[in-house]
């Protein structure tokens, strides 16, 4: 079975470091560090954690690389981030933030993983990025926050 493709973005290794995201936080890096996804990157997570502090910055370098796909931000990418800023979905002042969620839709992610509530996270927007994506020819995404994906429901009775 074709492991699940989970793009991240740099909230998610920042919540580790965050009393209120904490523990979620550590179990979703457990549950990819342990291989039970493939993790997506763009060239936008690598940007802005390279200003992030070591302790975030370890986070993904923990990762193995076996497990880590990287999508560039290259045109295609522009094209639909700048497509949700002209919608309307996000400000222009957001428009890294469309970077990653057109970087997962680009890249054919099946989940966003985010603890940005205010401009990925959210559900009018939820909305109108994968009103977008279709008029667009791409296909709609899930987006949740790690809390949604922190302990997976193996071995449970159910």
């Amino acid at each position: 079975m074709r492991k699940t493709r989970v793009y991240v973005d740099t909230s998610v290794f920042g919540g580790v470091n965050d009393d209120e995201f904490a523990e979620p936080s550590r179990q979703f890096l457990a549950r990819l560090k342990g291989g039970e996804f493939t993790v997506v990157v763009s060239a936008e997570l690598l940007r802005e954690l390279g200003s992030a502090p070591a302790a975030v910055r370890k986070e993904l370098d923990d990762i193995s690389d076996e497990l880590l796909e990287r999508v560039a931000v290259d045109l295609p990418v522009e094209t639909l981030a700048d497509a949700y800023v002209a919608a309307g979905v996000l400000g222009k002042a957001s428009r890294s933030d469309a970077i990653h969620v057109a970087a997962a839709t680009v890249a054919g992610a099946d989940l966003i993983v985010s603890w940005n509530f205010k401009h990925i996270v959210n559900y009018d927007r939820i909305r109108k990025y994968n009103a977008v994506n279709i008029l667009k020819g791409y296909r709609p995404i899930e987006i949740r926050s790690p809390a949604e994906v922190a302990y997976g429901d193996e071995g449970e009775d159910l």
